[in-house]
Formats: C-alpha cells, structure tokens, sequence
C-alpha cells in the first residue's frame, strides 16, 4: 500500500478513504484470482471444483442451508449455487432434507463423505496459509477483516440473480 502520510488512528475523511480503499480492491481482486487458482490446483488431489468447495464450506461452517441461503451468503446466483448443489449430491457429498421452514426450498446437508472431503481442502488451505509468515498480529487481521467486512457491507444491495445493470450513458458534452 502507499504511504498516505496519515498514519493515525483517526477516522479518514471520506476525499482520503475513496482512495484508500481502492489499494485494497486493487489487491483483492488479484489475490482472490490466485486462491481461486491454487484450489483449482487442489481440485486433482480432492476432486473438488471450487463452487463445490464453497458450498461444502458454507455447509460445513454454518450446517445445513437452502440453495438461496447459501446465493445470498455467497453473492452469487442462486441456479449457480444449484449447479454445484447437484454436482454435490451426483458425488454423495450432500444431501437434501425436508425444511419445516419451507416445503419448497430443501434443505442441503453434508453427508459424511462430504464432510470428510471439506475437512481434507480445508486442513491442505490452512497448511498452506500458515507459510504467509510475517509479523501479522491478531489485531492485523481483525483490522484487515473490519475493514473488508465494512467494504461488503457497502455493496450489499448489489442483486446478484438479476440481470446486470444498464450502462449509463453519458451526456454529450
């Protein structure tokens, strides 16, 4: 990140923060690309695609959801999280279950063997991550998920079934 010359722990205003906060969408956006990679790489030792492994994680962190629970948690579209549901349940790594919620919208569970299977990527991601190294701090990574978490919050309104915004057009000089 470049050195604004404001290092304090002063609110910045919002002519500093705009900014600021593009260094951090400048960085995302290519890290998530190599992660994105790397579990690709993953996919021949466990066989997981990484829309697969989403869903087996959400499932495995917050246990059984339906197809528009897990959309929303995601931001992605809901016949997305449905394709990998069923690519999923094709490999008996899920299941789906009555909801007594909603008789329509299913709820999806991880059946043993996909709960085996996400605790086998997530142990080889977390050796992984533990060669960043560094002196990063646990209040490094709160700040860094604070900040991350205010920035999601930002776009939260952001409809991801729909179809895609018009281009607006601009004016004419």
């Amino acid at each position: 990140m470049s050195d604004s010359g404001n290092d304090t722990d002063e609110p910045l205003s919002p002519d500093e923060l705009g900014p600021r906060l593009m260094e951090v969408f400048d960085l995302v956006g290519p890290l998530y690309r190599r992660v994105q990679r790397e579990v690709e790489r993953g996919e021949a030792v466990e066989g997981l695609s990484v829309g697969v492994r989403a869903v087996l994680d959400l499932l495995r962190r917050h246990g059984p959801m339906t197809v528009p629970q897990m959309g929303r948690a995601q931001a992605i579209s809901r016949q997305f999280v449905q394709r990998m549901v069923n690519d999923a349940t094709a490999r008996d790594l899920v299941e789906s279950t009555p909801n007594p919620a909603h008789r329509r919208s299913s709820l999806i569970r991880l059946t043993d063997g996909g709960r085996a299977a996400i605790t086998a990527v997530v142990a080889r991601e977390h050796a992984v991550l533990r060669e960043v190294g560094g002196d990063l701090t646990d209040a490094d990574l709160r700040a860094c998920v604070h900040v991350l978490t205010r920035m999601l919050a930002l776009f939260d309104t952001v409809e991801v079934d729909g179809p895609p915004p018009r281009p607006v057009r601009a004016t004419p000089p």
